[in-house]
């Protein structure tokens, strides 16, 4: 399938109702169609990977197209400067999260790009960081959890950020590294605690929400030792 055809296929299953519910979610519908996820993901399966294709995708500006983009590229073709292109076109929480999970996070440079996105001013762009960091420490199986220790400072150094995309990711990224391990659990709780301490609305959210969730009876079950 050509680039025209994959847009036409997804505006073809567009739904005006569906794009007013991404709207209501806080998702940029300036460019969207209003297709939902597993239509997107059975195209892409049909398409398979294709990263000269995923490149034109992305360059069409359309919300679905750039989330079949990063479904069908090719982690192991994405250059470093590729992964920053992409990330300063992210306008919606939506998008940043599905090109960390779909293609970011199977790249050589995801560990390099969380270190470099946190510390930018952009809002998406440190989402991307901070999101990078969560399926990082979901998927990243074999990492051993000291690794994870690196992230802690980062996510304390930007809990006082205000923003929303921001703030939910951060609190995002120190609930799933302390659901890593009883360890990093241990970790992740002295963290939240100096976080709480801060003089800072969001930072109060965000240690609150991740010790309310970290002391889980529940969770601490599920945690492996």
């Amino acid at each position: 399938m050509t680039a025209k055809q994959i847009i036409a296929e997804l505006r073809k299953n567009g739904s005006e109702y569906d794009r007013k519910g991404m709207a209501r979610f806080g998702i940029n519908v300036d460019k969207a169609f209003g297709v939902n996820v597993p239509v997107m993901r059975t195209l892409a399966k049909l398409i398979g990977k294709n990263h000269e294709l995923a490149i034109e995708l992305w360059e069409s500006g359309y919300h679905e197209a750039r989330h079949v983009a990063a479904m069908i590229d090719d982690p192991k073709l994405v250059t470093k400067a590729q992964m920053n292109k992409w990330v300063r076109d992210f306008n919606s929480w939506d998008i940043c999260d599905g090109t960390c999970s779909n293609l970011f996070r199977k790249t050589p440079y995801a560990i390099e790009k969380i270190y470099e996105w946190c510390e930018k001013k952009d809002e998406y762009v440190r989402r991307a960081g901070f999101s990078l960091m969560c399926y990082v420490a979901v998927h990243h199986k074999t990492r051993d959890d000291e690794e994870f220790l690196e992230f802690l400072p980062l996510i304390k150094k930007y809990s006082v950020d205000e923003r929303n995309f921001v703030k939910k990711a951060v609190n995002w990224a120190l609930r799933q590294i302390g659901k890593r391990s009883r360890f990093l659990n241990e970790e992740a709780l002295k963290v939240a605690r100096e976080i709480h301490a801060l003089d800072s609305k969001s930072a109060k959210w965000i240690a609150s929400d991740a010790i309310r969730e970290l002391t889980d009876p529940k969770i601490l079950a599920r945690i492996k030792r």
